[in-house]
């Protein structure tokens, strides 16, 4: 049988608490590793390939593999975890994978990976948890605002994203102003297995990407102004975030919603809001009967930037996760997010205050599918045992 398997013993090992981080990034490491799997105590890492390969190639992955080992692994600190809620004992009815029930009774349609087509339940459960967000955001006056799918790379480049999450990142372009050209597309472009297969230079410079976050699109139309008075809006829209191998369920969508709450203005205004929106968020939680935790985490950094930025992030504790419990597999799914950005966006887009000092920036920010998919983790099918408010919400078409 052809040895399809590739084992290394990192060393040092990998600690505990970046096992989950090193797991999500392996499946960026090579095409042709197929799957990763590290051991519990973070000592073996098997590296399964899509098929025989000549021994230049094993080596050229184990060198690449170690290389990516050293970056995540050498000098990486624990960070601070900070607990600002935990009601994982919430007890809650089921305890199944929801995703077959979704696919065998068309509630879900996989068009391809990362991408699902939603039915009847799951799009009536996110407009009720949309709408109760949006009379979250009116208790802040929050202004609403629509944003495109895309956004421009220039926006990208200056707030520095292509460094940072250059892995996640999906493109748009277009073919080339030509007429040769486009007939010559027209005429030889077909799919094979592997994708799309074009003429040579089809396509033109990419000039936009597909967002990859709602509040972008509020800064860069902020660009270079000067704030009379702090800012709260509010957008839902469709971000982008491409997870290679990890794509999988409705747990890691390339393609999803995200409904955020934006605050703009002095460190303060937006350090309030932040908290208060958190507060007024848990009465939602609560009324939904969500088993959840609310804890310090960071982004999902590129490797080069992990160690630093995450290390960052926890020091000044930026961001915080709200993560579901997933009975079925003891885990927890992360369905929103309470983000302190400070200056950084104010500095890279020379936003203003009054005062002519830079505008801090922080948001809330809710996966709409990510929620919808927790909630029935934990409460199921049969509409009866769920909770009153979710019920009645649904039931009225909310």
């Amino acid at each position: 049988m052809p040895n399809t398997t590739l084992i290394l013993h990192p060393d040092p090992a990998i600690p505990e608490f970046l096992i989950g981080q090193v797991q999500a990034k392996l499946a960026y490491l090579d095409e042709s590793v197929e799957k990763a799997i590290i051991s519990p105590d973070g000592t073996s890492l098997t590296l399964f390939l899509d098929s025989e390969l000549p021994d230049s190639r094993r080596q050229e992955i184990e060198a690449k593999a170690n290389h990516f080992l050293d970056a995540m692994v050498s000098g990486a600190l624990k960070p601070r975890i900070k607990v600002l809620e935990d009601h994982l004992d919430r007890m809650v009815p089921y305890r199944k994978d929801p995703m077959p029930w979704l696919l065998e009774h068309g509630e879900v349609y996989e068009e391809g990976p990362g991408m699902f087509s939603l039915g009847p339940l799951l799009t009536r459960l996110i407009a009720y948890f949309e709408g109760q967000l949006v009379d979250l955001a009116k208790t802040f006056d929050a202004r609403p605002y629509r944003f495109p799918a895309l956004i421009s790379a220039k926006f990208l480049e200056q707030v520095d994203y292509f460094h940072s999450f250059p892995h996640s990142l999906t493109f748009a372009s277009h073919l080339r102003q030509d007429l040769d050209l486009i007939e010559r597309f027209s005429n030889q472009a077909h799919c094979s297995d592997e994708g799309l297969e074009v003429p040579p230079n089809s396509f033109a410079k990419v000039r936009a990407l597909l967002s990859t976050a709602v509040c972008f699109h509020l800064y860069e139309a902020l660009n270079h102004s000067q704030l009379k008075e702090p800012l709260c809006a509010t957008a839902v829209g469709r971000c982008f975030r491409y997870e290679a191998s990890n794509l999988s369920s409705l747990t890691r969508l390339w393609d999803f919603t995200m409904y955020e709450i934006i605050f703009v203005g002095p460190k303060d205004f937006v350090l309030e809001n932040r908290e208060t929106a958190s507060h007024r968020a848990s009465k939602l939680y609560e009324s939904w009967g969500l088993a959840y935790k609310v804890e310090s985490a960071n982004d999902p950094f590129f490797v080069g930037e992990f160690k630093k930025q995450a290390a960052f992030q926890s020091a000044f504790q930026l961001k915080y996760e709200v993560q579901a419990q997933l009975p079925y597999r003891e885990n927890r799914l992360a369905i929103g997010s309470y983000n302190y950005h400070q200056d950084f966006f104010g500095r890279r887009m020379h936003i203003s205050m009054p005062d002519e000092t830079f505008a801090n920036t922080g948001c809330i920010a809710f996966g709409l599918e990510r929620l919808a998919f927790a909630f029935l983790a934990q409460y199921g099918f049969d509409q009866t045992v769920w909770p009153q408010a979710v019920r009645e919400g649904v039931s009225c078409g909310i």
